[in-house]
């Protein structure tokens, strides 16, 4: 289900601060709400499903598959005796991942 409770808050914020032309307000408002709604003002880095390689339509068994994949891959355990500079990238890498498939996990809930 999408969102709805940012253009209800736009419509009524707009209408009740643009005093001279409320009809205006609330239409501008219910513009600004449907914007955040549908995450236009989402930064790039806020994608996990970027972060695995992923498209939103993966199934829970691809990201499961990616996330293995990209943790074997980035986990800091894995890099013992290398330079500390490379060993704190992959720690910071690996942050990122778990980061994104908890993301994932826990909009597959809703």
């Amino acid at each position: 289900m999408k969102r709805w409770y940012g253009k209800l808050l736009g419509f009524l914020a707009g209408a009740a601060l643009f005093r001279p032309n409320p009809l205006l307000g609330a239409l501008i408002g219910l513009l600004i709400g449907h914007a955040f709604d549908a995450d236009w003002f989402r930064g790039p880095r806020e994608n996990p499903w970027r972060v695995l390689g992923l498209t939103e339509e993966a199934n829970d068994a691809e990201v499961d598959l990616a996330y293995r994949r990209l943790i074997t891959q980035y986990h800091p355990d894995k890099l013992n005796g290398v330079a500390d500079e490379l060993r704190r990238q992959a720690e910071a890498r690996a942050r990122e991942i778990n980061a994104a498939y908890d993301r994932i996990k826990t909009l597959r809930k809703r």
